[in-house]
Protein backbone atom coordinates (compact mmCIF):
# COMPACT_ATOMS: atom_id res chain seq x y z
CA UNK A 1 0.00 0.00 0.00
CA UNK A 2 1.43 4.03 -0.49
CA UNK A 3 4.21 4.20 1.28
CA UNK A 4 2.94 7.65 2.93
CA UNK A 5 0.13 5.70 4.79
CA UNK A 6 2.53 5.73 8.28
CA UNK A 7 2.07 9.68 8.59
CA UNK A 8 -1.32 9.21 8.94
CA UNK A 9 -3.25 9.04 12.90
CA UNK A 10 -2.96 5.63 12.74
CA UNK A 11 -3.22 5.46 16.66
CA UNK A 12 -6.74 7.10 16.37
CA UNK A 13 -7.59 4.65 13.16
CA UNK A 14 -6.38 1.94 15.63
CA UNK A 15 -8.56 2.97 18.57
CA UNK A 16 -11.90 3.22 16.25
CA UNK A 17 -11.29 -0.68 15.39
CA UNK A 18 -10.61 -1.81 18.87
CA UNK A 19 -14.17 0.15 19.88
CA UNK A 20 -16.24 -1.59 16.90
CA UNK A 21 -14.30 -4.53 18.40
CA UNK A 22 -16.18 -4.57 21.56
CA UNK A 23 -19.38 -4.19 19.96
CA UNK A 24 -18.14 -6.82 17.65
CA UNK A 25 -20.80 -9.97 18.24
CA UNK A 26 -17.99 -12.50 16.40
CA UNK A 27 -15.51 -11.08 19.15
CA UNK A 28 -15.50 -12.56 22.83
CA UNK A 29 -12.95 -12.09 26.03
CA UNK A 30 -9.68 -14.16 25.92
CA UNK A 31 -10.45 -16.30 28.87
CA UNK A 32 -7.44 -18.28 30.59
CA UNK A 33 -8.50 -21.98 31.21
CA UNK A 34 -6.77 -23.96 33.66
CA UNK A 35 -3.95 -26.55 31.94
CA UNK A 36 -4.23 -24.94 28.50
CA UNK A 37 -0.88 -22.38 27.40
CA UNK A 38 -0.93 -18.71 28.36
CA UNK A 39 -2.05 -16.43 25.84
CA UNK A 40 0.67 -13.72 24.18
CA UNK A 41 0.70 -10.71 26.32
CA UNK A 42 -0.69 -8.89 23.52
CA UNK A 43 -3.41 -10.67 22.66
CA UNK A 44 -6.39 -8.32 23.20
CA UNK A 45 -9.63 -10.86 22.29
CA UNK A 46 -10.78 -13.69 20.36
CA UNK A 47 -12.74 -13.45 16.96
CA UNK A 48 -14.82 -16.22 15.62
CA UNK A 49 -13.96 -16.19 11.89
CA UNK A 50 -15.41 -19.80 11.18
CA UNK A 51 -19.17 -18.77 12.56
CA UNK A 52 -18.62 -15.24 10.29
CA UNK A 53 -17.64 -16.90 6.80
CA UNK A 54 -21.15 -18.92 7.31
CA UNK A 55 -23.25 -16.63 8.26
CA UNK A 56 -22.26 -14.28 5.30
CA UNK A 57 -22.24 -17.21 3.06
CA UNK A 58 -18.33 -16.02 1.84
CA UNK A 59 -16.65 -19.13 -0.50
CA UNK A 60 -12.92 -19.21 -1.20
CA UNK A 61 -11.56 -19.21 2.26
CA UNK A 62 -9.25 -22.16 3.77
CA UNK A 63 -11.15 -23.95 5.69
CA UNK A 64 -9.07 -24.30 8.88
CA UNK A 65 -10.05 -20.68 9.49
CA UNK A 66 -11.82 -20.87 12.97
CA UNK A 67 -10.63 -18.52 16.43
CA UNK A 68 -8.37 -15.68 15.32
CA UNK A 69 -6.54 -13.84 18.48
CA UNK A 70 -6.50 -10.39 18.00
CA UNK A 71 -3.20 -8.40 18.36
CA UNK A 72 -2.09 -4.77 18.30
CA UNK A 73 -0.04 -5.78 15.56
CA UNK A 74 -2.83 -7.27 13.43
CA UNK A 75 -5.04 -3.82 14.29
CA UNK A 76 -2.07 -2.01 12.97
CA UNK A 77 -1.81 -3.78 10.00
CA UNK A 78 -5.91 -3.09 9.45
CA UNK A 79 -5.03 0.76 10.23
CA UNK A 80 -2.71 0.67 7.40
CA UNK A 81 -4.77 -0.58 5.40
CA UNK A 82 -7.60 1.57 5.96
CA UNK A 83 -5.36 4.38 5.59
CA UNK A 84 -4.05 2.92 2.44
CA UNK A 85 -8.14 3.29 1.26
CA UNK A 86 -8.50 6.82 2.05
CA UNK A 87 -5.48 7.98 0.55
CA UNK A 88 -6.54 6.00 -2.68
CA UNK A 89 -9.89 7.16 -3.03
CA UNK A 90 -9.08 10.97 -2.35
CA UNK A 91 -5.98 11.14 -4.34
CA UNK A 92 -6.36 8.76 -7.00
CA UNK A 93 -10.46 9.00 -7.75
CA UNK A 94 -9.83 7.13 -11.17
CA UNK A 95 -9.50 4.29 -8.72
CA UNK A 96 -12.81 3.98 -7.67
CA UNK A 97 -15.39 1.93 -8.91
CA UNK A 98 -17.87 3.97 -11.29
CA UNK A 99 -21.10 2.59 -9.37
CA UNK A 100 -20.86 4.30 -6.43
CA UNK A 101 -17.53 6.06 -6.38
CA UNK A 102 -17.33 5.61 -2.93
CA UNK A 103 -14.83 2.71 -2.75
CA UNK A 104 -11.39 1.93 -4.29
CA UNK A 105 -10.62 -2.18 -5.66
CA UNK A 106 -8.60 -3.86 -2.95
CA UNK A 107 -6.58 -6.92 -4.06
CA UNK A 108 -4.19 -8.25 -1.47
CA UNK A 109 -0.83 -9.64 -3.32
CA UNK A 110 0.22 -12.25 -0.80
CA UNK A 111 3.05 -15.34 -1.26
CA UNK A 112 1.53 -18.56 -0.74
CA UNK A 113 3.36 -18.55 2.43
CA UNK A 114 1.40 -15.98 3.93
CA UNK A 115 -1.56 -16.69 2.14
CA UNK A 116 -3.64 -18.08 5.78
CA UNK A 117 -2.51 -15.24 7.64
CA UNK A 118 -3.82 -12.66 4.88
CA UNK A 119 -6.94 -14.45 4.76
CA UNK A 120 -7.67 -13.85 8.52
CA UNK A 121 -7.03 -10.55 7.99
CA UNK A 122 -9.33 -9.80 5.37
CA UNK A 123 -11.77 -11.41 7.48
CA UNK A 124 -11.05 -9.23 10.46
CA UNK A 125 -11.41 -6.08 8.34
CA UNK A 126 -15.06 -7.24 6.52
CA UNK A 127 -16.02 -7.95 10.45
CA UNK A 128 -14.83 -4.74 11.71
CA UNK A 129 -15.59 -2.54 8.65
CA UNK A 130 -18.29 -3.66 6.77
CA UNK A 131 -18.13 -1.43 3.98
CA UNK A 132 -18.84 -1.61 0.17
CA UNK A 133 -14.59 -1.91 0.18
CA UNK A 134 -13.95 -4.58 2.67
CA UNK A 135 -17.07 -6.46 0.54
CA UNK A 136 -14.81 -6.66 -2.95
CA UNK A 137 -11.36 -7.58 -1.91
CA UNK A 138 -9.84 -10.32 -3.88
CA UNK A 139 -6.07 -12.08 -3.22
CA UNK A 140 -3.90 -12.58 -5.83
CA UNK A 141 -1.32 -15.26 -4.55
CA UNK A 142 2.36 -15.43 -6.12
CA UNK A 143 4.07 -18.99 -5.84
CA UNK A 144 7.86 -18.96 -4.09
CA UNK A 145 10.96 -17.84 -5.64
CA UNK A 146 13.88 -20.24 -4.84
CA UNK A 147 17.13 -19.75 -5.76
CA UNK A 148 19.70 -22.04 -7.43
CA UNK A 149 22.31 -23.37 -4.80
CA UNK A 150 22.75 -20.32 -2.70
CA UNK A 151 26.06 -19.59 -0.93
CA UNK A 152 23.85 -17.48 1.69
CA UNK A 153 20.13 -16.28 2.08
CA UNK A 154 19.71 -13.09 -0.19
CA UNK A 155 17.13 -10.53 0.55
CA UNK A 156 15.22 -8.29 -2.26
CA UNK A 157 17.64 -5.53 -1.92
CA UNK A 158 21.29 -7.94 -2.42
CA UNK A 159 18.93 -9.21 -5.54
CA UNK A 160 18.75 -6.08 -7.48
CA UNK A 161 22.60 -4.92 -6.53
CA UNK A 162 23.58 -7.84 -8.00
CA UNK A 163 21.69 -7.79 -11.19
CA UNK A 164 22.63 -4.41 -11.56
CA UNK A 165 26.44 -5.17 -11.39
CA UNK A 166 26.15 -8.20 -13.96
CA UNK A 167 23.91 -5.61 -16.39
CA UNK A 168 26.65 -3.36 -15.78
CA UNK A 169 29.46 -5.96 -16.56
CA UNK A 170 27.61 -7.37 -19.42
CA UNK A 171 26.86 -3.94 -21.17
CA UNK A 172 30.45 -3.28 -21.22
CA UNK A 173 31.04 -6.42 -22.71
CA UNK A 174 28.94 -5.24 -25.77
CA UNK A 175 29.28 -1.76 -25.82
CA UNK A 176 32.93 -1.30 -24.55
CA UNK A 177 33.32 0.69 -21.21
CA UNK A 178 30.64 3.23 -20.41
CA UNK A 179 31.11 6.91 -19.43
CA UNK A 180 30.21 7.05 -15.76
CA UNK A 181 27.32 9.60 -16.35
CA UNK A 182 24.28 10.15 -15.24
CA UNK A 183 22.30 9.33 -19.13
CA UNK A 184 24.32 6.01 -18.66
CA UNK A 185 23.88 4.95 -14.91
CA UNK A 186 19.61 5.45 -15.81
CA UNK A 187 20.28 3.22 -18.64
CA UNK A 188 21.52 0.59 -16.63
CA UNK A 189 19.04 1.10 -13.64
CA UNK A 190 16.25 0.66 -16.55
CA UNK A 191 17.75 -2.32 -17.81
CA UNK A 192 18.42 -4.18 -14.82
CA UNK A 193 14.52 -3.27 -13.77
CA UNK A 194 13.34 -4.53 -16.92
CA UNK A 195 15.24 -7.84 -16.61
CA UNK A 196 14.04 -8.32 -12.87
CA UNK A 197 10.48 -7.81 -13.82
CA UNK A 198 10.50 -10.36 -16.57
CA UNK A 199 12.31 -12.74 -14.63
CA UNK A 200 9.64 -12.83 -12.05
CA UNK A 201 6.49 -12.24 -14.33
CA UNK A 202 6.92 -14.22 -17.44
CA UNK A 203 6.22 -17.37 -15.15
CA UNK A 204 2.13 -17.54 -13.97
CA UNK A 205 2.23 -16.23 -10.85
CA UNK A 206 1.38 -19.47 -8.47
CA UNK A 207 4.34 -21.24 -9.98
CA UNK A 208 7.47 -21.34 -8.53
CA UNK A 209 10.07 -19.20 -9.65
CA UNK A 210 13.81 -20.56 -9.68
CA UNK A 211 16.52 -17.96 -9.93
CA UNK A 212 19.47 -18.08 -11.60
CA UNK A 213 22.37 -16.13 -9.72
CA UNK A 214 25.56 -16.91 -11.34
CA UNK A 215 26.83 -13.87 -13.73
CA UNK A 216 25.99 -16.15 -16.90
CA UNK A 217 22.28 -15.90 -16.55
CA UNK A 218 22.16 -12.52 -17.67
CA UNK A 219 22.79 -10.25 -20.81
CA UNK A 220 22.03 -8.26 -23.06
CA UNK A 221 21.58 -10.66 -26.23
CA UNK A 222 19.77 -13.48 -25.14
CA UNK A 223 15.96 -12.90 -26.61
CA UNK A 224 14.46 -13.91 -23.88
CA UNK A 225 15.50 -10.83 -21.71
CA UNK A 226 13.86 -7.95 -20.50
CA UNK A 227 16.69 -6.09 -21.77
CA UNK A 228 16.67 -7.69 -25.39
CA UNK A 229 12.71 -6.33 -25.25
CA UNK A 230 14.46 -3.01 -24.13
CA UNK A 231 16.96 -2.56 -26.58
CA UNK A 232 14.66 -3.78 -29.68
CA UNK A 233 12.32 -0.50 -28.17
CA UNK A 234 15.44 1.79 -28.14
CA UNK A 235 16.07 0.58 -31.72
CA UNK A 236 12.87 1.97 -32.57
CA UNK A 237 13.35 5.44 -31.01
CA UNK A 238 16.93 6.30 -32.62
CA UNK A 239 15.23 4.95 -36.47
CA UNK A 240 12.78 7.91 -35.72
CA UNK A 241 14.84 10.24 -34.31
CA UNK A 242 17.45 9.55 -37.11
CA UNK A 243 14.32 10.19 -39.72
CA UNK A 244 13.80 13.39 -38.28
CA UNK A 245 16.82 15.25 -37.72
CA UNK A 246 16.99 13.69 -42.05
CA UNK A 247 13.47 15.26 -42.24
CA UNK A 248 15.25 18.42 -40.99
CA UNK A 249 18.26 18.57 -43.11
CA UNK A 250 16.19 18.34 -46.08
CA UNK A 251 16.93 14.84 -46.85
CA UNK A 252 13.80 13.13 -46.34
CA UNK A 253 10.05 15.05 -46.26
CA UNK A 254 7.95 14.37 -43.62
CA UNK A 255 6.09 11.65 -43.43
CA UNK A 256 2.49 12.08 -45.08
CA UNK A 257 -0.57 11.34 -43.07
CA UNK A 258 -2.01 7.57 -42.73
CA UNK A 259 -4.63 7.79 -45.26
CA UNK A 260 -2.14 9.29 -48.10
CA UNK A 261 0.55 6.42 -47.83
CA UNK A 262 0.03 3.08 -49.87
CA UNK A 263 0.36 0.34 -47.95
CA UNK A 264 0.45 -1.75 -51.38
CA UNK A 265 4.15 -1.29 -50.43
CA UNK A 266 4.63 -3.88 -47.82
CA UNK A 267 5.18 -6.67 -49.83
CA UNK A 268 7.91 -8.52 -46.83
CA UNK A 269 6.34 -11.46 -45.16
CA UNK A 270 7.81 -10.11 -42.15
CA UNK A 271 5.75 -6.91 -42.27
CA UNK A 272 2.27 -8.91 -42.63
CA UNK A 273 3.35 -10.69 -39.43
CA UNK A 274 3.92 -7.29 -37.84
CA UNK A 275 0.65 -6.63 -38.61
CA UNK A 276 -1.11 -10.00 -38.05
CA UNK A 277 0.36 -11.44 -35.32
CA UNK A 278 0.91 -8.22 -33.19
CA UNK A 279 -0.51 -5.04 -34.59
CA UNK A 280 -4.62 -6.23 -34.90
CA UNK A 281 -4.28 -8.58 -31.43
CA UNK A 282 -2.59 -6.53 -29.59
CA UNK A 283 -5.55 -4.40 -28.15
CA UNK A 284 -7.20 -8.23 -27.12
CA UNK A 285 -3.93 -9.19 -25.66
CA UNK A 286 -3.79 -6.18 -23.61
CA UNK A 287 -7.36 -6.54 -21.91
CA UNK A 288 -7.03 -9.98 -21.13
CA UNK A 289 -3.68 -9.26 -19.76
CA UNK A 290 -4.40 -6.34 -17.90
CA UNK A 291 -7.94 -6.51 -16.90
CA UNK A 292 -8.90 -8.32 -13.43
CA UNK A 293 -11.65 -10.47 -13.54
CA UNK A 294 -15.56 -9.23 -12.66
CA UNK A 295 -16.34 -9.39 -9.41
CA UNK A 296 -17.12 -13.34 -9.06
CA UNK A 297 -18.13 -15.83 -5.69
CA UNK A 298 -14.94 -16.61 -4.67
CA UNK A 299 -11.61 -14.52 -3.35
CA UNK A 300 -9.02 -15.57 -5.87
CA UNK A 301 -7.89 -13.59 -9.18
CA UNK A 302 -5.54 -14.06 -11.96
CA UNK A 303 -3.26 -11.52 -13.48
CA UNK A 304 -1.85 -12.24 -16.31
CA UNK A 305 1.47 -10.87 -16.51
CA UNK A 306 3.25 -14.07 -18.23
CA UNK A 307 1.05 -12.75 -21.38
CA UNK A 308 2.71 -9.41 -21.53
CA UNK A 309 6.00 -10.94 -21.00
CA UNK A 310 5.74 -13.26 -23.77
CA UNK A 311 4.09 -11.11 -26.07
CA UNK A 312 7.33 -8.48 -26.25
CA UNK A 313 9.53 -11.37 -26.31
CA UNK A 314 8.17 -12.53 -29.43
CA UNK A 315 7.34 -8.66 -30.43
CA UNK A 316 10.97 -8.23 -30.56
CA UNK A 317 12.33 -11.52 -32.02
CA UNK A 318 10.25 -10.70 -34.41
CA UNK A 319 10.77 -7.03 -35.06
CA UNK A 320 14.75 -7.61 -34.73
CA UNK A 321 14.53 -10.17 -37.50
CA UNK A 322 12.80 -7.89 -39.79
CA UNK A 323 15.21 -4.89 -38.89
CA UNK A 324 18.21 -6.70 -39.33
CA UNK A 325 16.72 -7.88 -42.79
CA UNK A 326 14.79 -4.71 -44.77
CA UNK A 327 16.70 -1.62 -44.88
CA UNK A 328 14.07 1.37 -43.59
CA UNK A 329 15.74 4.75 -44.79
CA UNK A 330 16.59 4.00 -48.16
CA UNK A 331 18.07 6.37 -50.46
CA UNK A 332 16.51 9.92 -50.76
CA UNK A 333 14.56 8.80 -54.38
CA UNK A 334 11.06 10.16 -54.82
CA UNK A 335 10.07 7.11 -56.26
CA UNK A 336 11.02 4.97 -52.48
CA UNK A 337 9.50 7.37 -50.64
CA UNK A 338 5.94 5.70 -50.98
CA UNK A 339 7.52 1.97 -49.37
CA UNK A 340 9.74 4.23 -47.25
CA UNK A 341 6.74 5.87 -45.71
CA UNK A 342 4.70 2.96 -45.36
CA UNK A 343 7.28 1.32 -43.74
CA UNK A 344 7.84 3.79 -40.75
CA UNK A 345 3.87 4.21 -40.35
CA UNK A 346 3.71 0.23 -40.05
CA UNK A 347 6.71 0.59 -37.31
CA UNK A 348 5.55 3.68 -35.50
CA UNK A 349 2.38 1.53 -34.60
CA UNK A 350 4.94 -1.17 -33.33
CA UNK A 351 6.75 1.45 -31.01
CA UNK A 352 2.95 2.25 -30.17
CA UNK A 353 2.51 -1.25 -29.06
CA UNK A 354 5.73 -1.72 -27.41
CA UNK A 355 4.91 1.37 -24.98
CA UNK A 356 1.74 0.35 -24.16
CA UNK A 357 2.84 -3.04 -23.50
CA UNK A 358 5.56 -2.03 -21.05
CA UNK A 359 3.40 0.74 -19.78
CA UNK A 360 1.68 -2.24 -18.19
CA UNK A 361 4.97 -3.83 -16.64
CA UNK A 362 5.61 -0.04 -15.13
CA UNK A 363 8.26 0.07 -17.07
CA UNK A 364 9.75 3.52 -19.11
CA UNK A 365 10.39 2.90 -23.00
CA UNK A 366 14.58 3.67 -23.97
CA UNK A 367 15.45 6.28 -26.26
CA UNK A 368 19.02 5.00 -26.45
CA UNK A 369 21.40 1.84 -25.36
Amino acid sequence: WPSGSGGSDLPGTISALKEALGRCPCAAACEQGSGTAALPDDVICKVHLKSFVEQQGLVGYDPNLDVLLVTEGKLRSLAELQEAVLECTVSNPASRFPDDGSHCSIVHVVSCEEEFQQQQLDLLWRILDPGAHTALQKHLVCGPVKVTNPSSPIGADQYFQLRKRQMYEASVMKYGELAQDEAWTEVIDTLTVAAIRFEMLSTAHRSQITLDLEDSSISTKGTKSGAFVMYNCARLATLFDTYQRAVERGTYPPLPPASELNFSCLQEEGEWLLLFNYLLPFPEVLQQAAQLPEPTKGIRITANTETVCKFLIQLSMDFSSYYNRVHILGEPFPHLFDQMFARLQLLGAVRDVFHSMLATLHLPPLSQI
